[in-house]
């Protein structure tokens, strides 16, 4: 094939390639739309502020094992700070918004909270120490078997996480993360898409955050939830990362509680 054939066949698939994985673009709280980070505008000038965080993917590409202990497993690859914040009361639901997630990527869903330290456009990001909130995975069958990223696509690409009713007023990160196991039976095969927004929190609690971790401590390429074989016959999944911190409470009254490892998702709030 000529050169040049070959640089339009490149050209026409490029739009298939970039939209190939998703970000947040979006997300709503009280009814209300907040835009997220889209890499694309870091060719705006000047460059829009949002509570999204920056990255450098413009491909919509991922973190690999092998960053794991890098600064870009933080809030994505070269993420800067989000100049803007997003209101919300403590214990009020959060809808992210991916603008495409594709159904073969299936794997965990975890959402962190950290608080900082002052000003969130400007903290230094290794700083920030993480509690996780919520977190959702595998829901039965194997080969690849049913995730709740297929709850993911079948809600309109969204998922709803809630602050911590207790959380004490202030300004925070929330982290949200989808891993993509669809890879993830090869060493360095996971893809980690983490995904950072301010929020700037208020209401009547008082619950302070100490401890977390470092998110830079949350995986190893060999953890079991991450070094893991999704087309193969399994019987259970190991969610990676630290231990939530939260008492898992539902929401709603028509929803089961369930209190064992694999139970497909937990919404959880702060300890009252």
């Amino acid at each position: 094939m000529a050169p040049l054939a070959l640089l339009s066949l490149s050209l026409a698939l490029l739009p298939t390639l970039i939209s190939a994985h998703g970000h947040v673009s979006g997300i709503v709280v009280d009814g209300k739309w907040y835009t997220g980070w889209n890499a694309a505008m870091k060719y705006q000038s000047p460059i829009p502020p949002t509570a999204g965080w920056q990255v450098d993917n413009l491909d919509n590409g991922f973190v690999t094992p092998s960053q794991f202990a890098t600064a870009d497993i933080i809030c994505h690859k070269a993420a800067k700070n989000g100049g803007l914040y997003i209101p919300a009361k403590a214990g009020a639901a959060v809808k992210f918004l991916w603008d495409a997630w594709p159904v073969s990527h299936k794997g965990p869903v975890i959402d962190y909270i950290a608080p900082c330290p002052g000003d969130c456009t400007s903290v230094d990001k290794t700083t920030l120490r993480w509690t996780k909130i919520k977190e959702g995975a595998w829901i039965t069958g194997s080969d690849p078997g049913t995730w709740v990223t297929d709850d993911l696509v079948k809600s309109n690409l969204s998922w709803t996480t809630t602050i911590p009713s207790t959380l004490a007023s202030g300004n925070y990160i929330i982290r949200h993360e989808i891993i993509a196991l669809h890879a993830a039976g090869q060493s360095n095969g996971a893809q980690a898409y983490p995904q950072c927004i301010n929020f700037k929190v208020e209401g009547t609690g008082s619950e302070t955050l100490s401890g977390g971790v470092a998110a830079t401590a949350f995986y190893k390429a060999t953890d079991a939830g991450i070094l893991f074989n999704l087309y193969s016959k399994f019987t259970g999944y190991t969610i990676p990362g630290p231990a939530l911190k939260m008492v898992a409470k539902r929401e709603a009254a028509v929803v089961e509680e369930r209190g064992h490892a694999k139970d497909w998702l937990r919404e959880l709030e702060m300890e009252e």
